[in-house]
Protein backbone atom coordinates (compact mmCIF):
# COMPACT_ATOMS: atom_id res chain seq x y z
CA UNK A 1 0.00 0.00 0.00
CA UNK A 2 1.58 3.26 -1.07
CA UNK A 3 0.95 6.97 -1.18
CA UNK A 4 3.30 7.99 -3.97
CA UNK A 5 6.69 6.85 -2.58
CA UNK A 6 5.50 6.10 0.97
CA UNK A 7 4.96 2.47 1.87
CA UNK A 8 2.66 1.78 4.80
CA UNK A 9 4.25 -0.87 7.05
CA UNK A 10 2.23 -3.79 8.37
CA UNK A 11 2.49 -5.74 11.62
CA UNK A 12 1.72 -9.38 12.22
CA UNK A 13 -0.68 -9.91 15.12
CA UNK A 14 -0.54 -12.77 17.60
CA UNK A 15 -3.40 -14.50 15.73
CA UNK A 16 -1.39 -14.59 12.51
CA UNK A 17 -3.29 -11.76 10.83
CA UNK A 18 -1.65 -8.60 9.55
CA UNK A 19 -2.67 -4.99 10.12
CA UNK A 20 -1.54 -1.75 8.46
CA UNK A 21 0.51 0.02 11.13
CA UNK A 22 -0.70 3.47 10.07
CA UNK A 23 -4.42 4.03 9.66
CA UNK A 24 -7.12 6.69 9.75
CA UNK A 25 -9.42 7.34 12.72
CA UNK A 26 -12.88 8.89 12.64
CA UNK A 27 -13.37 9.77 16.32
CA UNK A 28 -15.47 12.96 16.53
CA UNK A 29 -15.90 13.07 12.76
CA UNK A 30 -19.32 14.57 11.97
CA UNK A 31 -21.57 11.79 10.62
CA UNK A 32 -22.75 14.17 7.89
CA UNK A 33 -19.13 14.63 6.75
CA UNK A 34 -17.85 11.11 7.31
CA UNK A 35 -18.38 9.75 3.79
CA UNK A 36 -16.48 12.68 2.24
CA UNK A 37 -13.67 12.57 4.78
CA UNK A 38 -13.17 8.80 4.58
CA UNK A 39 -13.29 9.01 0.78
CA UNK A 40 -10.48 11.56 0.93
CA UNK A 41 -8.51 9.29 3.27
CA UNK A 42 -8.91 6.29 0.98
CA UNK A 43 -7.86 8.38 -2.02
CA UNK A 44 -4.81 9.54 -0.07
CA UNK A 45 -3.80 5.91 0.39
CA UNK A 46 -5.13 4.85 3.79
CA UNK A 47 -6.51 1.31 3.92
CA UNK A 48 -7.01 0.94 7.68
CA UNK A 49 -10.11 2.72 9.05
CA UNK A 50 -10.93 2.84 12.77
CA UNK A 51 -14.49 3.64 13.87
CA UNK A 52 -16.84 2.69 16.73
CA UNK A 53 -20.56 2.31 17.35
CA UNK A 54 -20.59 5.30 19.70
CA UNK A 55 -19.09 7.59 17.06
CA UNK A 56 -22.36 7.47 15.14
CA UNK A 57 -20.59 7.47 11.79
CA UNK A 58 -20.34 3.80 10.79
CA UNK A 59 -22.85 4.37 7.99
CA UNK A 60 -20.73 7.12 6.46
CA UNK A 61 -17.67 4.91 6.68
CA UNK A 62 -19.59 2.13 4.97
CA UNK A 63 -20.75 4.37 2.13
CA UNK A 64 -17.20 5.55 1.52
CA UNK A 65 -15.87 1.99 1.50
CA UNK A 66 -18.57 0.84 -0.91
CA UNK A 67 -18.03 3.74 -3.30
CA UNK A 68 -14.25 3.40 -3.27
CA UNK A 69 -14.08 0.32 -5.46
CA UNK A 70 -11.20 -0.94 -3.30
CA UNK A 71 -11.19 -4.71 -2.91
CA UNK A 72 -12.38 -5.86 0.51
CA UNK A 73 -9.20 -7.81 1.17
CA UNK A 74 -7.18 -4.60 0.78
CA UNK A 75 -9.11 -2.89 3.59
CA UNK A 76 -8.78 -3.21 7.35
CA UNK A 77 -11.87 -2.03 9.24
CA UNK A 78 -12.16 -1.76 13.01
CA UNK A 79 -15.25 -1.00 15.06
CA UNK A 80 -16.03 -1.22 18.76
CA UNK A 81 -18.72 -2.43 21.15
CA UNK A 82 -20.16 0.37 23.27
CA UNK A 83 -20.57 0.27 27.05
CA UNK A 84 -24.33 -0.25 27.11
CA UNK A 85 -24.05 -3.55 25.24
CA UNK A 86 -22.78 -6.45 27.32
CA UNK A 87 -23.37 -10.19 27.50
CA UNK A 88 -23.74 -12.79 24.76
CA UNK A 89 -27.04 -11.75 23.16
CA UNK A 90 -26.46 -8.01 23.28
CA UNK A 91 -22.90 -8.26 22.01
CA UNK A 92 -23.96 -10.39 19.05
CA UNK A 93 -26.78 -7.99 18.23
CA UNK A 94 -24.47 -4.97 18.49
CA UNK A 95 -21.96 -6.41 16.04
CA UNK A 96 -24.79 -7.25 13.67
CA UNK A 97 -25.98 -3.64 13.80
CA UNK A 98 -22.47 -2.35 13.13
CA UNK A 99 -22.02 -4.70 10.18
CA UNK A 100 -25.32 -3.54 8.70
CA UNK A 101 -24.32 0.11 9.03
CA UNK A 102 -20.89 -0.55 7.56
CA UNK A 103 -22.32 -2.64 4.74
CA UNK A 104 -19.89 -5.45 5.51
CA UNK A 105 -20.19 -9.18 6.15
CA UNK A 106 -17.34 -8.99 8.65
CA UNK A 107 -14.98 -6.50 10.27
CA UNK A 108 -11.27 -7.07 10.54
CA UNK A 109 -11.11 -6.13 14.21
CA UNK A 110 -13.80 -5.88 16.88
CA UNK A 111 -12.96 -4.32 20.25
CA UNK A 112 -14.63 -3.97 23.62
CA UNK A 113 -14.49 -0.18 23.84
CA UNK A 114 -14.03 0.28 27.63
CA UNK A 115 -13.73 -2.08 30.60
CA UNK A 116 -16.52 -0.27 32.55
CA UNK A 117 -15.23 -1.61 35.89
CA UNK A 118 -18.20 -0.43 37.96
CA UNK A 119 -20.70 -2.37 35.86
CA UNK A 120 -20.87 -5.99 34.71
CA UNK A 121 -17.74 -8.12 34.30
CA UNK A 122 -16.40 -8.10 30.72
CA UNK A 123 -15.66 -11.84 30.72
CA UNK A 124 -18.89 -13.10 29.11
CA UNK A 125 -18.71 -10.33 26.55
CA UNK A 126 -15.09 -11.18 25.76
CA UNK A 127 -15.87 -14.86 25.34
CA UNK A 128 -18.70 -13.87 23.00
CA UNK A 129 -16.24 -11.90 20.87
CA UNK A 130 -14.22 -15.10 20.53
CA UNK A 131 -17.32 -16.93 19.34
CA UNK A 132 -18.10 -14.19 16.81
CA UNK A 133 -14.53 -14.44 15.56
CA UNK A 134 -14.87 -18.20 15.16
CA UNK A 135 -18.05 -17.62 13.16
CA UNK A 136 -16.23 -15.28 10.78
CA UNK A 137 -18.08 -12.09 11.75
CA UNK A 138 -14.77 -10.51 12.80
CA UNK A 139 -11.30 -11.62 11.82
CA UNK A 140 -9.48 -10.48 14.96
CA UNK A 141 -10.65 -9.42 18.42
CA UNK A 142 -9.24 -7.13 21.05
CA UNK A 143 -9.92 -4.63 23.77
CA UNK A 144 -9.66 -0.89 24.19
CA UNK A 145 -8.65 1.01 27.34
CA UNK A 146 -7.86 -2.18 29.26
CA UNK A 147 -4.73 -1.10 31.10
CA UNK A 148 -2.80 -3.17 33.63
CA UNK A 149 -5.75 -2.91 36.05
CA UNK A 150 -8.28 -4.49 33.70
CA UNK A 151 -6.40 -6.62 31.17
CA UNK A 152 -5.67 -9.47 33.63
CA UNK A 153 -9.37 -10.45 33.79
CA UNK A 154 -9.34 -10.89 30.03
CA UNK A 155 -6.09 -12.85 30.05
CA UNK A 156 -7.47 -15.24 32.67
CA UNK A 157 -10.03 -16.50 30.13
CA UNK A 158 -7.21 -17.97 28.06
CA UNK A 159 -8.41 -16.05 24.99
CA UNK A 160 -5.65 -13.54 24.32
CA UNK A 161 -6.52 -10.27 22.59
CA UNK A 162 -4.74 -9.46 19.36
CA UNK A 163 -4.77 -5.75 20.19
CA UNK A 164 -5.18 -3.36 23.10
CA UNK A 165 -6.08 0.16 21.99
CA UNK A 166 -5.12 2.73 24.64
CA UNK A 167 -4.45 6.43 25.02
CA UNK A 168 -0.75 6.79 24.30
CA UNK A 169 1.37 9.77 23.29
CA UNK A 170 4.81 11.05 24.28
CA UNK A 171 3.91 12.44 27.71
CA UNK A 172 1.65 9.46 28.56
CA UNK A 173 3.29 6.22 27.49
CA UNK A 174 1.42 3.70 29.69
CA UNK A 175 4.53 1.66 30.37
CA UNK A 176 2.89 -0.83 32.75
CA UNK A 177 0.07 -1.53 30.27
CA UNK A 178 2.43 -1.87 27.33
CA UNK A 179 4.76 -4.16 29.27
CA UNK A 180 1.87 -6.47 30.18
CA UNK A 181 0.72 -6.51 26.57
CA UNK A 182 4.21 -7.35 25.38
CA UNK A 183 4.30 -10.40 27.68
CA UNK A 184 1.42 -11.82 25.64
CA UNK A 185 2.41 -10.46 22.21
CA UNK A 186 -0.61 -8.14 22.24
CA UNK A 187 -0.13 -5.28 19.80
CA UNK A 188 -0.67 -1.76 21.10
CA UNK A 189 -2.78 0.72 19.17
CA UNK A 190 -2.28 4.31 20.29
CA UNK A 191 -5.35 6.50 20.32
CA UNK A 192 -4.90 10.22 20.79
CA UNK A 193 -1.39 9.68 19.39
CA UNK A 194 -0.70 13.41 19.02
CA UNK A 195 -2.14 14.38 22.40
CA UNK A 196 -5.58 15.37 21.05
CA UNK A 197 -4.43 18.95 20.56
CA UNK A 198 -4.02 19.37 24.32
CA UNK A 199 -0.22 19.21 24.41
CA UNK A 200 2.18 21.59 22.65
CA UNK A 201 4.56 18.94 21.43
CA UNK A 202 6.04 21.35 18.88
CA UNK A 203 7.59 23.22 21.84
CA UNK A 204 9.39 20.08 23.07
CA UNK A 205 12.32 18.10 21.72
CA UNK A 206 9.89 16.85 19.09
CA UNK A 207 9.87 20.30 17.53
CA UNK A 208 13.66 20.40 17.59
CA UNK A 209 13.88 17.03 15.85
CA UNK A 210 11.27 18.12 13.30
CA UNK A 211 13.22 21.25 12.41
CA UNK A 212 16.47 19.32 12.09
CA UNK A 213 15.13 16.61 9.78
CA UNK A 214 12.72 18.77 7.80
CA UNK A 215 9.46 17.22 8.98
CA UNK A 216 6.46 18.47 10.93
CA UNK A 217 6.15 17.82 14.67
CA UNK A 218 3.14 15.59 13.94
CA UNK A 219 5.14 13.52 11.45
CA UNK A 220 7.93 13.09 13.98
CA UNK A 221 5.44 11.97 16.63
CA UNK A 222 3.79 9.47 14.28
CA UNK A 223 7.21 8.20 13.20
CA UNK A 224 8.10 7.71 16.88
CA UNK A 225 5.00 5.54 17.36
CA UNK A 226 5.84 3.50 14.27
CA UNK A 227 9.48 3.06 15.31
CA UNK A 228 8.25 1.88 18.71
CA UNK A 229 6.18 -0.87 17.10
CA UNK A 230 2.76 0.61 17.78
CA UNK A 231 -0.24 0.94 15.49
CA UNK A 232 -1.46 4.50 15.09
CA UNK A 233 -4.40 6.15 13.34
CA UNK A 234 -4.38 9.96 13.46
CA UNK A 235 -7.48 11.78 12.19
CA UNK A 236 -7.93 14.92 10.20
CA UNK A 237 -10.74 16.52 8.23
CA UNK A 238 -8.28 18.10 5.80
CA UNK A 239 -6.81 16.27 2.82
CA UNK A 240 -3.45 18.03 3.06
CA UNK A 241 -3.08 16.95 6.68
CA UNK A 242 -4.09 13.40 5.79
CA UNK A 243 -1.29 13.36 3.20
CA UNK A 244 1.16 14.81 5.72
CA UNK A 245 0.30 12.21 8.35
CA UNK A 246 0.53 9.36 5.87
CA UNK A 247 3.95 10.56 4.71
CA UNK A 248 5.18 10.11 8.29
CA UNK A 249 5.64 6.44 7.41
CA UNK A 250 8.67 7.56 5.42
CA UNK A 251 10.20 9.64 8.24
CA UNK A 252 13.29 7.99 9.73
CA UNK A 253 14.27 8.71 13.33
CA UNK A 254 17.58 7.81 14.91
CA UNK A 255 17.75 5.72 18.06
CA UNK A 256 18.76 8.90 19.89
CA UNK A 257 15.67 10.70 18.57
CA UNK A 258 13.40 7.89 19.77
CA UNK A 259 15.08 7.91 23.18
CA UNK A 260 14.69 11.69 23.48
CA UNK A 261 10.96 11.41 22.83
CA UNK A 262 10.69 8.45 25.22
CA UNK A 263 12.08 10.76 27.91
CA UNK A 264 9.01 13.03 27.65
CA UNK A 265 6.90 10.50 29.54
CA UNK A 266 5.16 11.93 32.63
CA UNK A 267 3.41 8.77 33.73
CA UNK A 268 -0.18 9.15 34.91
CA UNK A 269 0.22 12.92 35.08
CA UNK A 270 0.48 12.97 31.30
CA UNK A 271 -3.02 11.62 30.65
CA UNK A 272 -5.19 14.11 28.74
CA UNK A 273 -8.37 12.02 28.26
CA UNK A 274 -10.59 9.84 30.44
CA UNK A 275 -9.28 7.35 32.99
CA UNK A 276 -10.88 3.94 32.30
CA UNK A 277 -11.75 3.73 36.00
CA UNK A 278 -14.18 6.61 35.49
CA UNK A 279 -15.89 5.49 32.27
CA UNK A 280 -18.90 3.32 32.98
Amino acid sequence: MTNESTTIPTLELNDGRTIPQLGFGVFKVDPAETERIVTDALEAGYRHIDTAAIYGNEEGVGRALAASGIARDELFVTTKLWNDRRGAADTRAALGESLEKLGLSHVDLYLIHWPTPQTVSPVETWETLATLRDEGLTTSIGVSNFDERYLPAILETGVIPAINQIELHPQFQQRAATALAAEHAIAIEAWGPLGQGKVDYAATVIGEIAERIGASWAQVTIAWHLASGRIVFPKSNRRERMDENLAAAGVQLSAADVAAIDALDQGAAGRVASDPAEVN
